[in-house]
């Protein structure tokens, strides 16, 4: 596979970005040592972004330092292990996946949401994407300006030369089919019994339940792809694996 990537990508990937995004440009090396791929990047995507700052968002794109290696053997284990608002991997053009939000319901704050964690209500990012400054490629700006996914990189698919868009934190790889991945997640029935009250519509993780079913992905967001098991991205919840059937790599910790 990393022999494969450094075909698609020449080893490493200088492109100039567009939009506002061009103050920096894409750089990503894709490498392999010993029996582990690595990823180098400084995060900046290799295609047009949203403005930022903008009303939902209020950071600038900045560029980071991303070295992050996995296992190029990943081993599905019995349990499932869960990932917090984490980056859970990284996309072939050196661009964090971290689907995950650290902002609660708290109608306490002027923005009608916080990162105190009382209320239980998470925000989930896609759902609540134009709160969240979201742009059109599903990412948007952390405080320390780390441009990450929330949702399948609209604007990088068709760099990407295949299905395969990344790795997970584990090794495994995550691939994007469009509908032909179907998650196993449907929003719950009826009202919130609390909180932010309103009907079950998708802005709050606490919104979706897993039920599975046949032909659908696992609640990792896990699948078998030509006899390997694989992650995927899905037009739905949870567009990413939220948990991890390997051992994720200790390198993508505080990202």
């Amino acid at each position: 596979m990393a022999n494969r990537l450094a075909l698609l990508f020449g080893g490493i990937c200088a492109v100039a970005a567009v939009g506002y995004a061009a103050a920096a440009s894409n750089w990503v090396e894709i490498s392999e040592r010993g029996n582990q791929i690595c990823i180098r990047s400084n995060d900046i995507p290799n295609h047009a972004t949203g403005k930022f700052p903008n009303r939902g968002n209020p950071h600038t794109i900045r560029s980071q330092r991303i070295n992050v290696c996995v296992t190029a053997s990943p081993v599905k284990g019995k349990r499932a292990r869960a990932n917090g608002r984490g980056a859970i991997g990284i996309a072939l053009n050196g661009v964090l996946i971290r689907p995950g939000t650290a902002d609660y319901w708290d109608p306490s704050s002027p923005r009608g949401h916080s990162r105190n964690r009382s209320s239980g209500w998470n925000l989930e990012g896609m759902g609540a994407s134009s709160l969240l400054g979201m742009d059109r490629a599903n990412a948007h700006v952390d405080e320390r300006g780390a441009y990450h996914y929330h949702g399948k990189p609209i604007n990088a698919l068709k760099t990407m030369g295949g299905t395969q868009i990344g790795y997970a934190a584990d090794g495994f790889e995550i691939h994007y089919m469009g509908s032909r991945a179907k998650s196993g997640y449907r929003l719950k029935k009826g009202n919130r019994p609390s909180g932010p009250g309103g009907r079950y519509d998708g802005t709050y993780v606490q919104d979706w339940e897993y039920v599975g079913g046949s032909g659908k992905l696992d609640q990792c967001n896990g699948g078998t792809l030509n006899g390997r098991f694989v992650y995927f991205a899905t037009n739905t919840y949870p567009f990413y694996p939220r948990c991890f059937w390997g051992r994720p790599s200790s390198s993508f910790r505080g990202l």
